[in-house]
């Protein structure tokens, strides 16, 4: 049996290299951490390429095939949201204290990316250990509406049959998480003097009667759609623009809602009944709206089932590399599994770092979280991937 080595000073020179390459999203601009990514694993042994659904946004897929057997994929995302201010140090210079490490992405998700590569490396430096196919698969604009991976899975790529995503979950096992559906709703008006509001139809007042009913649906029909790992879908409105000068009654305003759906929604029933709330609104209380077009999400609810092989063997990996209470747990978010269930890959998201930290100031991962996070990656592939056949 080999005994695997986990080299812990690359994978801190690594995480530098990459926190030093700035992939804020806007405007993400991931092709140069894609060609740093492409070099570690090119030297590894794998086949590279490159895909880019914009000019400067870059996915990057490394490929080892090593005789019969099934197709297993790491994925994770490149870009990072805004570093923003309030850090203590240069967000862009990985810093080590007190045992965590400091840097935007760090968690999110430069440090499962690195964790990754390194598990990469140690199974493509023991092929006797392993058959079939080894995939890393990292993307462009996850935080945004990760039309990397949508791009990814449009351009029809092989059968991939588990797929593990790297995202902070204190490297505990998710294997379910929400999706979003955003529609931007106008509410009409007709315009007026203010001197002489009640020559007009104020769509301020209209859109109060709308926020209503939208609350009333989400208290009453929403809510009690209800998932054990992620919890209750949601319905609520996170946006409101109306009017556009000081002495105009407003003929129109603006809503942006979030819809949380939980696995087992299918989304274009759930736009049905968005577009059924509106039309009541009309027959009930005389508001005209229609949705004039929907934001950009990173897409759909899903999940993988907790009896899944995939599922048990990362739950046993968690546990043996620290993490007592290893799941299976859900998001509340969305990620990029959705997106790999979609071609048929049975998957679950592992990562070091805690969502309670990423995104903000001074983002960090804990060291011990991640150099446990490439055991944990390297166990569930071994454990999902055939031991090579002697010759």
């Amino acid at each position: 049996m080999t005994i695997y080595q986990v080299d812990s000073a690359r994978m801190k020179r690594d995480l530098a290299t990459l926190v030093a390459i700035n992939t804020e999203n806007p405007p993400g601009q991931e092709r140069e951490a894609a060609e740093c990514i492409a070099g570690w694993l090119s030297a590894a042994g794998f086949d590279l390429s490159f895909s880019e659904y914009a000019p400067g946004r870059t996915n990057v897929i490394a490929v080892l095939k090593n005789g019969v057997g099934p197709c297993f994929a790491f994925n994770t995302h490149i870009d990072t949201v805004p570093a923003g201010s309030g850090w203590a140090s240069d967000p862009f210079t990985l810093t080590e204290r007190e045992g965590r490490l400091y840097g935007r992405g760090a968690c999110d998700a430069k440090g499962p990316l690195v964790a990754m590569v390194e598990a990469l490396r140690l199974l493509a430096a023991d092929p006797q250990s392993w058959s079939g196919t080894l995939m890393g698969v990292f993307t462009a604009d996850e935080e945004v509406a990760s039309e990397g991976a949508k791009f990814y899975v449009k351009e029809r790529p092989p059968t991939i049959d588990f797929a593990v995503i790297g995202e902070p979950t204190s490297n505990a096992t998710f294997s379910a998480h929400k999706g979003s559906l955003r529609p931007r709703v106008r509410v009409k008006g007709v315009t007026a003097h203010s001197g002489t509001p009640e020559l007009g139809v104020n769509a301020i007042y209209q859109s109060a009667k709308l926020l209503g009913l939208i609350e009333e649906a989400h208290h009453q029909q929403v809510r009690c759609r209800c998932h054990a790992l992620v919890g209750n879908a949601s319905l609520t409105v996170t946006r409101v623009h109306g009017g556009h000068a000081d002495n105009v009654v407003p003929d129109s305003c603006e809503l942006l809602l979030d819809r949380r759906m939980v696995p087992g929604e299918n989304e274009e029933e759930v736009k049905a009944e968005i577009q059924h709330l509106l039309d009541h609104a009309k027959a009930s209380s005389g508001v005209e709206a229609e949705i004039i077009g929907w934001q950009a999400t990173t897409g759909g609810a899903t999940e993988t089932d907790s009896s899944e092989a995939i599922v048990q063997h990362s739950l046993t990996a968690c546990r043996r590399h620290g993490q007592p209470e290893a799941g299976p747990f859900g998001f509340q978010g969305g990620c990029d599994l959705v997106h790999f269930r979609a071609l048929g890959a049975k998957g679950v998201v592992i990562g070091p770092g805690s969502l309670a930290v990423a995104h903000k100031p001074d983002e960090f991962v804990p060291v011990e979280e991640f150099i446990a996070a490439a055991s944990i990656y390297l166990d569930v592939a071994l454990a999902m991937l055939p031991q090579a056949l002697a010759s």
